[in-house]
């Protein structure tokens, strides 16, 4: 970025931080928490960008100055001094521009996340090609999600599971908190993983590919999609989950089946078939809303060619190559070698990688 242009920037976000500042003490704004909450943090990032332009314009001033001692002095000494002073000051300006850059960048990209983005989600991976290699992959990829969950400060609850034949899942649902930004980071996950590994259970050794599907829905109130009863079958059944004894004895267990759409889910994570249902009828809800969206994407992708979320889980998105100790997104050409690293839920890279190729 061309110096006058990120002057130019700075002085937008300096008079900007200059009219929120009056407006936030306005006792309307005040009284109004929403209106509040979205001012105060619009005015702590920009105090930050404001304070660096005035640290950038002090630098700039002081390099006027060390370049007239270079032009105008005739003392050697003074010149030597001023050429270190000069030296010092540029690499200073260097580190301002950078940081003032990433923070104008994530300003621009906060105000572009969707109402979607900040929402909490329900997660689900299904086992594909592969057999009991896929079960376990499931597994292995849960694992992946929760430590990144953990770093992140996000809390999950498994709303429903199924074990796999030797070992691993099937299939599991997760319900995924968090204070923000959940979907922002989780929604380009959706979409088909593939592995390539030697299994446990190959004897010559020879590398396997399986694959399992990851879904993404953002978690959405009864407020935004409506589900009328009489559209939906309930069916009951005994657990086949963890719960001892009494997962025998009561049909605890619930299947939703949403008749206009055919869409069905389960939850057997819970003792009460009430809870059961509650969490069902929210998957049941999300998925919905996640067939709406997914229309409007389909259209929006036939535009936007390059577009990364299109929310089709039937695209392979990434390979993960044990051999190579690779990693590789498909959509955005990207590997990164250090798959022990990313397995053990370092994924963020990956993720800013998709955001930023999204924003684009």
């Amino acid at each position: 970025m061309k110096k006058t242009s990120l002057i130019q920037k700075l002085e937008v976000s300096k008079k900007e931080f200059l009219e929120i500042s009056k407006s936030i003490i306005q006792p309307n704004i005040i009284s109004d928490q929403k209106k509040y909450r979205i001012l105060l943090k619009k005015y702590m990032k920009l105090e930050k960008i404001v304070f660096l332009y005035e640290e950038y314009k002090k630098r700039l001033a002081s390099l006027k100055e060390a370049d007239f001692i270079l032009e105008n002095d005739s003392d050697m000494e003074m010149k030597e001094l001023a050429t270190k002073e000069k030296y010092k000051i540029l690499e200073k300006l260097s580190y301002i521009e950078k940081k003032s850059y990433n923070l104008l960048f994530l300003k621009k990209e906060e105000e572009s996340e969707t109402e979607d983005d900040r929402k909490a989600v329900i997660v689900e991976l299904r086992s594909g090609t592969g057999g009991d290699e896929a079960c376990i992959f499931v597994e292995d990829i849960l694992r992946m999600y929760t430590m990144y969950f953990k770093k992140s400060g996000w809390k999950y609850k498994i709303i429903h599971a199924q074990k796999g034949g030797i070992k691993g899942y099937k299939e599991i649902i997760l319900d995924l908190n968090g204070e923000e930004g959940v979907y922002g980071n989780l929604k380009f996950e959706s979409g088909v993983h593939r592995v390539q590994r030697i299994p446990k259970t190959e004897s010559q050794g020879r590398v396997h590919t399986s694959a399992i599907t990851v879904a993404v829905l953002p978690k959405v109130q009864d407020i935004e999609v409506n589900i009328n009863l009489s559209d939906i079958k309930k069916d009951t059944f005994r657990s086949s989950g963890s719960g001892g004894q009494h997962v025998n004895k009561t049909e605890s267990a619930v299947r939703l089946t949403h008749i206009p759409s055919k869409i069905t889910v389960e939850c057997q994570e819970e003792r009460s078939q009430h809870k059961n249902f509650e969490k069902a009828i929210s998957v049941l809800r999300s998925k919905i809303y996640q067939n709406e969206k997914e229309k409007r994407l389909r259209k929006i992708s036939i535009k936007r060619k390059s577009l990364v979320s299109t929310g089709d889980r039937s695209i392979k998105i990434r390979t993960y190559n044990y051999p190579k100790n690779r990693v590789t997104d498909h959509r955005i050409h990207k590997s990164i070698y250090n798959l022990a690293g990313f397995m053990n839920g370092d994924i963020q890279e990956m993720i800013n990688l998709l955001k930023l190729f999204e924003n684009k």
